[in-house]
């Protein structure tokens, strides 16, 4: 499981698990909490590039991020770390 700190969020930590580049598993903690279960139901099973593809840039309250921004860094990192 990876463990992202998120930045500018009320989320704080976003945890993913990947088998290859399909999301297996995505946990938030702290933010909105039936937003966040939303987005984890949303995201299971996809292609972790086509949800960071969809979800970059979107925007919490002119914050310049939101959680579901925040997660397209998690799953970029799990992503680099997977590989390596």
């Amino acid at each position: 499981m990876f463990e992202y700190t998120t930045h500018g969020t009320c989320c704080k930590k976003i945890f993913v698990q990947l088998n290859g580049n399909t999301i297996e598993d995505v946990n938030f903690l702290g933010g909105c909490d039936g937003n966040l279960k939303a987005i984890r139901r949303l995201v299971l099973g996809k292609n972790a590039k086509e949800i960071i593809e969809l979800l970059r840039g979107n925007e919490c309250r002119n914050k310049g991020t939101s959680c579901a921004d925040q997660l397209t860094y998690a799953l970029e990192e799990a992503l680099k770390t997977s590989t390596n």
